[in-house]
C-alpha cells in the first residue's frame, strides 16, 4: 500500500487569511483509494522552503501531492521549487503556452507575459492540462516517487484530481485496496477510562483503533484496509462487536448518529414527550434539542439569578403544569478552575438528581454540560423496561 503526503502551498494559508479545505478533501480521497497518508503540511510561497518540504517527503513517501503556487505571479514558486527538489531546470512547453492563450481567448482576454511563466515546468515532468483554469498542472515520476502538483483553487484542484490524478494513481500503484472507517460514539465516560477498557484493541494493525475525545464525548475510530467494502466491513464488524460488549451502554451510537438523534428515537419508541429547562447554558441545550427535532412540550431558559433550590422548584411546577412525560432541568455554573452541572429529572416512574464536575478548558464547559445532559436522559430515563 503506497504512502502519501500532502503539501499545501501559500503564505495566505499560513497567515490564516483562507482555510485549507484542499487537504481535507485530498485526505479523504487518499483514504478511499487505500493510500496511507503519512503527513500533511502547509508551506509559504518560498522556493527554498517548498523544495525542502518536497525533498523531505521524497525520503518517506511514494506520493507527494502539492496544491497551490502554480499561478503567474512572482511568488507562485511551486514550479521552481519542485525543479530544485529533483535537481532539474525548468523547461518551456510551447503547447502549454498555446493552451493558456486559447483559454484566455475564450474569456475574451489576452494573457500577459507573466502568464508565460506557467508554460515552464520541471524538465522531465508531464503536463496535466487544466480545462477549468489557466494554471497547468504537472507530475514528475522519479521511479521512487510520484510528485503531483495541482492548482490551489479548490474547483480546479478537484476537477483535475478526479479526471486526471485518480486514474494516474490507480495505474501507477496498482491500487487494489480501500480504507473504510467506522466510528463508535461514547458519552458519560472520559478518554482515559475508554482507553483503559479497550487498550488491547489499539495495538491492532488491521483494523487500527484510535480515540478522539471531545467535551463529554469520546469517539472510537475503527479503520480497516481490504480489497473490497464487504471485506473491510467484515474486519470492522468483528472488532466493533467486541468493543461494544466491552463498553456497554457507554456507546450511544455509530457513524452519523448523534446524541440528539438517538434521544429522539428513544422518545418516539416510548411515546414520551419532553420538557426542557436550562440555566447558564446560553440556550445551547435548547438549540440542540430543537435542531434534533425532539418532541418537545416546552423548552425555556430560566433567569440566571435563580439559586439551585428555586430552579428545582420551578422544574417541579412546570412538570405539573405541562403534563409532560419527562421534564429535565439543567443548571450550569461556570468557573475558571472547574464547572458544575446539576441535573434534575422528573419522569413517569420517579425523579432523579445528579451533580457533575468538569475540570477541562472553560470554553468547552457548556458543550460538556449539554452532552452530559443528553446522555443522562438516555441512560437514566429512557432505558427499556427491565434494564
Amino acid at each position: 500500500m503506497p504512502i502519501g503526503e500532502i503539501v499545501s502551498i501559500g503564505t495566505e494559508l499560513l497567515l490564516g487569511e483562507i482555510q485549507d479545505t484542499n487537504t481535507i478533501h485530498i485526505a479523504r480521497i487518499f483514504r478511499d483509494l487505500g493510500i496511507d497518508l503519512y503527513r500533511t503540511m502547509i508551506v509559504g510561497d518560498n522556493i527554498v522552503r517548498i523544495a525542502s518540504a518536497v525533498q523531505e517527503a521524497m525520503q518517506r513517501s511514494d506520493i507527494i501531492l502539492t496544491t497551490g503556487g502554480l499561478g503567474p505571479s512572482v511568488d507562485d514558486a511551486t514550479r521552481q521549487a519542485v525543479a530544485r527538489a529533483i535537481g532539474e531546470d525548468l523547461q518551456y512547453h510551447p503547447e502549454l503556452w498555446r493552451q493558456i492563450k486559447e483559454r484566455f481567448t475564450r474569456y475574451g482576454r489576452e494573457p500577459s507575459e507573466n502568464n508565460r511563466r506557467q508554460a515552464y515546468i520541471p524538465r522531465g515532468a508531464v503536463a496535466i492540462e487544466n480545462p477549468v483554469g489557466s494554471a497547468p498542472a504537472f507530475y514528475v515520476d522519479t521511479g521512487r516517487n510520484l510528485i503531483i502538483c495541482l492548482p490551489g483553487v479548490p474547483r480546479e484542484m478537484d476537477a483535475l484530481l478526479h479526471e486526471k490524478v485518480i486514474p494516474l494513481l490507480r495505474s501507477r500503484f496498482d491500487l487494489d485496496q480501500l480504507i473504510k472507517i467506522h466510528v463508535l460514539h461514547c458519552a458519560g465516560i472520559g478518554e482515559s477510562l475508554v482507553d483503559e477498557y479497550i487498550s488491547e484493541f489499539e495495538y491492532l494493525t488491521n483494523p487500527t483503533v484510535g480515540l478522539l475525545a471531545d467535551a463529554g464525548r469520546v469517539d472510537i475510530r475503527i479503520t480497516a484496509k481490504a480489497p473490497s467494502v464487504q471485506e473491510a466491513e467484515q474486519i470492522i464488524s468483528v472488532v466493533a462487536a467486541q468493543i461494544r460488549e466491552r463498553m456497554g451502554e457507554a456507546i450511544f451510537g455509530a457513524d452519523d448518529e448523534t446524541l440528539e438523534s438517538v434521544l429522539k428515537q428513544l422518545l418516539l419508541a416510548r411515546g414520551w414527550s419532553l420538557a426542557a429547562f436550562e440555566q447558564g447554558l446560553e440556550g445551547r441545550l435548547l438549540e440542540i434539542l430543537q435542531r434534533g427535532d425532539i418532541p418537545l412540550v416546552s423548552a425555556q431558559r430560566i433567569a440566571a439569578s435563580d439559586p439551585l433550590p428555586v430552579f428545582q422548584k420551578q422544574i417541579q411546577n412546570f412538570h405539573q403544569e405541562l403534563h409532560s412525560d419527562v421534564t429535565i432541568g439543567a443548571y450550569y455554573v461556570p468557573g475558571t478552575v472547574s464547572q458544575t452541572l446539576s441535573l434534575f429529572f422528573i419522569y413517569p416512574t420517579g425523579e432523579y438528581e445528579a451533580t457533575r464536575i468538569y475540570g477541562g478548558p472553560p470554553q468547552l464547559g457548556i458543550l460538556w454540560a449539554v452532552n452530559n445532559t443528553l446522555d443522562f436522559i438516555r441512560r437514566h430515563i429512557l432505558k427499556p423496561e427491565g434494564e
